[in-house]
Order: C-alpha cells, then sequence, then structure tokens
C-alpha cells in the first residue's frame, strides 16, 4: 500500500490561478475524496497526482518518492474517468487487457491478470461481451477492472459514477467501496456529490476556488465545519451570526434580538460569531415552553419520510427544519416553537488556522474547470 503527500502546489493557467498552495496527506490503503463544487480545482488536482498535468508549484511523493516530474505511465497509478474512456470497438477482455499489452506482457499473464481482475469487479464469463452489450454499471465496472488490472500503487476516480442513474449509482458506490476494501488500495476520488463523499470515504477534503478547507472523517465535517463554507456545502446548514452572550448563566448566540441557545457549543470570541445548525436537528412544537425561539411557517413541503419547512423568524431570519413526516404536521402560517439539544448547534471557529482547514478565497477569475463545466 502507497501513501500520497501533496506538498503546497499550486496550478495556474495563464493568470487564473485553479489551484494555491494545497497540501494534503494520504494514508496507505485510504479512501480519500476531493470534494467540490465545479471549477474548484479537484479535477485539476486528480491530473497532477496522474501525471497528466504538470503543477505550477509544488511536489507529488508516492511513498516518500517524488513523483512530480515522473511522466505518467511511470507512476503505476490507476485511473477510471467519468466517461470510462473504453474502446467501443474492443471486447471487454482486450479492453481490460490494454495496460498489459503496453506494458508488454506475455499471452498467459495478460490472460491470468484479465481473469483475475474481472472477477474482482464480478463479471467473469464477461470476457467476449462487445461493450456496446453491457449496461452503465456494468461498463463502469470494466473501467474499473482496467485500472486494476497491472496492480497499480494508487487506483484515482474521476466522478466515476457521474453518469449513472440515481438508483443504479447507489447500488455501484457499495460495490466501489467493498472492492477498495477488499483489494486494499490507497484511493483518491473527486467527487462534487456529498451522498457519494458520505458513503464511500474514510475521510473527505473539501476544495472551495483551488483552496483547502477543510480535511477530516465525513462525520466530523459534518458536525464539525471549520468554515461556514464547509457547513453550507457539506449537507444543509442554517447559518446564523450574532454576538456570543451569557445572561445567568445560560450562553446564547444574539442574533438582532433573537436568542439561539448553544449552551453545549464550544467556542468563544468578540464581535460577529457564526453557528451551523442542521434542518435535521430542529424539532417543531406549538407550545411555547423552555428555550424555545420562535417562527412562522412559510412553506411546508412533503418529501415522503420527512416534511421540509421554511420558517421565518421574529427578526426576518429564514431557517429550514427537516421533520419526520409522521410528526405533526403544520401547515403555513402557523406560529411554532424551535428546539434543537445543547450540542446540535456549533459555533464556526473564527480562525480555522492552518492544517486541517485553510482560510476561504481563491482566485476571483474563471478557471478552466470552470470555463469548461468541469
Amino acid at each position: 500500500m502507497t501513501s500520497i503527500a501533496i506538498r503546497d502546489v499550486g496550478m495556474k493557467f495563464g493568470a487564473v490561478t485553479v489551484l494555491d498552495a494545497f497540501s494534503l496527506d494520504v494514508g496507505q490503503g485510504e479512501f480519500m475524496t476531493i470534494l467540490g463544487a465545479s471549477g474548484s480545482g479537484k479535477s485539476t488536482l486528480l491530473g497532477i497526482i496522474s501525471g497528466l498535468r504538470q503543477p505550477t508549484r509544488g511536489r507529488i511523493f508516492l511513498d516518500g518518492a517524488d513523483i512530480t516530474d515522473a511522466p505518467a505511465n511511470r507512476r503505476n497509478i490507476g485511473l477510471v474517468f467519468q466517461s470510462y474512456a473504453l474502446f467501443p470497438t474492443m471486447n471487454v477482455f482486450d479492453n481490460v487487457a490494454f495496460p498489459l499489452k503496453v506494458r508488454r506482457k506475455g499471452r498467459d499473464e495478460i490472460g491470468r491478470e484479465v481473469e483475475r481482475a474481472l472477477s474482482l469487479v464480478r463479471l467473469e464469463g464477461y470476457g467476449a461481451r462487445r461493450i456496446a452489450e453491457l449496461s452503465g454499471g456494468q461498463q463502469q465496472r470494466v473501467a474499473l477492472a482496467r485500472a486494476l488490472v497491472f496492480n497499480p500503487s494508487v487506483l484515482l476516480l474521476d466522478e466515476p459514477l457521474g453518469a449513472l442513474d440515481r438508483k443504479l449509482r447507489q447500488e455501484v458506490q457499495g460495490e466501489i467501496r467493498d472492492l477498495q476494501r477488499q483489494v486494499g488500495i490507497t484511493t483518491v476520488m473527486v467527487t462534487h456529490d456529498q451522498e457519494e463523499a458520505l458513503s464511500l470515504s474514510d475521510r473527505i477534503a473539501i476544495v472551495n476556488a483551488g483552496r483547502l478547507e477543510q480535511v477530516g472523517s465525513p462525520s466530523e465535517l459534518y458536525s464539525r465545519p471549520a468554515t461556514a463554507y464547509v457547513a453550507d456545502f457539506f449537507g444543509s446548514a442554517n447559518i446564523v451570526t450574532g454576538r456570543l452572550r451569557e445572561e445567568d448563566g445560560v450562553r446564547f448566540l444574539d442574533d438582532r434580538g433573537v436568542r439561539f441557545p448553544c449552551e453545549g457549543a464550544d467556542g468563544t470570541g468578540d464581535g460577529e460569531q457564526a453557528a451551523s445548525l442542521r434542518p435535521e436537528s430542529i424539532r417543531l412544537d406549538v407550545e411555547p415552553s423552555g428555550r424555545g425561539v420562535g417562527a412562522v411557517v412559510d412553506q411546508a413541503i412533503y418529501l415522503g419520510t420527512t416534511v421540509r419547512y421554511r420558517l421565518v423568524l421574529e427578526n426576518g431570519r429564514q431557517l429550514v427544519a427537516m421533520v419526520p413526516s409522521d410528526r405533526q404536521r403544520h401547515p403555513p402560517a402557523t406560529r411554532v416553537w424551535l428546539r434543537w439539544r445543547p450540542d446540535d448547534i456549533w459555533l464556526i471557529p473564527q480562525n480555522p488556522g492552518s492544517g486541517n482547514a485553510a482560510a476561504s478565497g481563491g482566485a476571483g477569475n474563471k478557471s478552466e474547470e470552470q470555463q469548461n463545466g468541469s
């Protein structure tokens, strides 16, 4: 198993900065996901790791060896593209065998390794099939088999499920995770899909405008975001701002006269403070009691297992709550009281610092990825 170290990597296309002083460590056998919006620089980063792009600055290391200047065919890295990039005129066997033929392996070895790779992705007996005869999920498995057939040190996945419908995507997510654990290969995936990141990753690195916002486990990022961008991008979040105050031993965030109880939240600071409150953490009651926050239901949308409420507070701020649909319904114009557990509101650090989180920001101009829509 191989570790990856990305050190101070920068990338420019002309005067446009796509990656800015990006550093990240990926452990041996880890499944790391680079998560970001379109144009954030994540696909460019994958291209730099694979050797398809040369960074403007910084270095890339595999197990401590500097590979920054090594050509792509000398890095022993498997890559799966969003489009799969399969050869339509070749059958499944020849598609998977292609990397071995390029490496001039013998016929017997090619036969053994192709069968092994097809077995890994549960496509035994499919060698003679044409690519056009396969479903989208099967084509994705062929692409995985081709990326693994030569025993690479690292597997890179570039939006690997983007071409699949929702139901098939969920099915293949589990297959990819099981395969990665079975093989034990160090894997880096880039995606803009939060569900993919949550279901597949050991850790997630969130990228914004070419900079690393935060890296951590899915639960860490969800419950303890380091920046308002992470809180809002990684799952939906209500971001409230105000001054942190305390009266009679009760701590709260004062948002223009509306008090948000936050006695269970860590954090101190003067001036404006931001806090994250997840929609599913909010409970709605019709009877005022305790330290609830008053609001009026502006919209109620039934989503099957949940109801999505848009709520307007006394100061005009809007919040969103996701409530199980088997609970009491609250039609528009209903007066309600909002409550949450003390540890459900998270005070976002005012100075995230270096290391796992970086200050948000980046290039003001469109990057090449933004221009191309990637």
